[in-house]
Parts: structure tokens; sequence; C-alpha cells
């Protein structure tokens, strides 16, 4: 059989041994971790079912850049890895965990995200069950924080030109831990028009977040807001065994806002198995406990 030439009269073979790497410029590639999880909140009063938070993991940098500055646990894909691989082998190094729910959001590959060089940050969304945590700072890391979140969007204005219907949203990003406070603010610019649609983000203020790490964090919230919405990915932030008002709870700290109890259970009690099991705490009247359902 003929081998196949290209314009230059080359077989691939003869191609590949003349092809040079270094005659194009390469990114380093990097993975960050949206790590969130659901948190009960501290109860004084024993009779009451304790509150549910949302939180997410974050890390203070030990070293250049951004020292000082919190940020998305991550680092960079080792030459024998996926980004798939990379982004499991930084979770279990960060929460000591493995085999949960991980999803790749976005790639972020603005040439000017990293003042050290040209990074391009594949990122992903954890989500975990609380219960089994054990939180440890990486290297580069002074220590490693959970936050809670408070989430708002404000719509600034809305224009339609020659057929292109423009809208710009503004999220306020306010991440509280321990000690700590953190408002970050990020701006998405929608278009639409006969021939596409597009949408732009750009921080307005980076508070003390490191890189761009306020525009990942916005756009892990938005996925987890529109998924909830039809699919069963809230049930990766429940234990293997868990109440109807557990399940409620962390539905709403997602959505932010309340839901009424009976059109919750109407819409959302299919993705769950009841058991034999009940709850046993003291002081709250028992209630039936029920299991993931595996579709």
């Amino acid at each position: 059989m003929t081998e196949l030439r290209d314009k230059n009269g080359l077989t691939e073979e003869e191609y590949l041994c003349a092809y040079r790497p270094g005659d194009y410029e390469k990114p380093s590639v990097a993975v960050d971790m949206v790590i969130f999880t659901a948190m009960a909140e501290e109860n004084e009063n024993y009779r009451k079912l304790p509150e549910k938070e949302l939180k997410i993991l974050l890390i203070k940098r030990g070293g250049h850049p951004y020292l000082g500055s919190w940020a998305l646990p991550g680092g960079f894909v080792e030459p024998d890895e996926t980004t798939e691989q990379a982004a499991a082998r930084e979770l279990e190094e960060e929460t000591g965990i493995k085999d949960i729910y991980l999803e790749q959001l976005y790639t972020f590959s603005d040439p000017g995200r990293d003042p050290r060089t040209w990074v391009m940050s594949c990122s992903y969304i954890a989500l975990v069950d609380s219960s089994k945590l054990d939180v440890k700072a990486g290297d580069d890391a002074d220590r490693a924080e959970w936050f809670s979140i408070e989430f708002e969007q404000e719509e600034k204005s809305t224009s339609s030109i020659n057929g292109v219907f423009e809208r710009v949203t503004d999220f306020s990003l306010t991440l509280v831990g321990g000690s700590e406070r953190i408002s970050a603010k990020v701006r998405r610019t929608s278009r639409r028009s006969n021939k596409g649609s597009e949408n732009r983000f750009t921080i307005v203020d980076r508070g003390n977040l490191a890189f761009d790490h306020a525009m990942i964090i916005t756009s892990a919230l938005l996925r987890l807001r529109g998924k909830v919405e039809y699919t069963d990915i809230a049930l990766n932030l429940v234990p293997e065994y868990f109440t109807l008002t557990e399940l409620q709870q962390v539905y709403e700290i997602i959505l932010g806002k309340k839901l009424i109890k009976a059109p919750f259970r109407r819409k959302y009690a299919y993705l769950a198995d009841p058991t034999d099991k009940i709850t046993s705490d003291a002081g709250h009247r028992p209630s039936k406990l029920f299991r993931r359902r595996w579709m």
C-alpha cells in the first residue's frame, strides 16, 4: 500500500521525525477544585434540627504570587496524568477522600490570569459529604478553611441594538470563614443574536481571592444552581442515610431560598428510597431515614 504524503512530500513518519515541538509556545496546565459541602450549623436548642450551610474549601497561599490571599485548592497537571486524574489527586490530597462526585466545569484560559506565565486552568466541581472530610493544607498553603457562601445577583442593564440583545448582570460573592470575610464581584455580559450567543465574565473586584478564582467560584455556583433543578446532583451532599428534611435543606442552601415542604416532596421524593431505619437524636421526634435511589 502506497504511503500517503503531504504537500511537502513527507510521509507521516518523516513528518514526525522532523517535527519540532519547541516551535510553538506551550501553556502550563493546572487544575482548580471548587469543593462544596453542606455543613450543619451549631445549634444551642437541642430540640431544633440544625440548619445546614453550603460551604466551599479555600486555602491561604503561603507563597508568591498572591501571598496571603485565599485560593481554590489545585495544582499543576503532571506529564503522566490527565486533567481528570490530576483533579482526583488534588482532591484526595486536600480533603483526604476519593471516589466522590467530580465534574468538569470550564477551562479558564485568559493569557493574563496568572502573573507567572501562561497558565490554563481546567476547573472541576467536587461535592462531598462533610462527615467524611479530613481537610489539610497542601505544601504551598498556610492553612485550609471552610467558608460559608452568600451569593447574590443584580441585573444592571439590558439593551437591544441592531438585533443584538445584551444583558449585564453583577454577582456579589461573600465568603466567611473563621475571622476571615472575603467580598468579591463578578460581572457577566450576555449577548444574543440570530448568529448565536455568548457569555463573558469579568472580575470587577477580586477581594482577597487569588488569580481569577472569584470568576471560577461564580461559574461553579451558577452551574450547581442550574443542575440541581433537573438532576440528582444534590444527593452528593447528604450522608448515606438522610431524612427528607435534610435533603430539602440541601436544596434550599444551593438555590438560596426557602422551599415549601409539600411541593418539594412531590417533586423530589422520587430520588430517595425509604429504609427501615429512623433517626435517634435526643430531643427530636424520630424521622424515617432514606437512601439515594440509583437511577
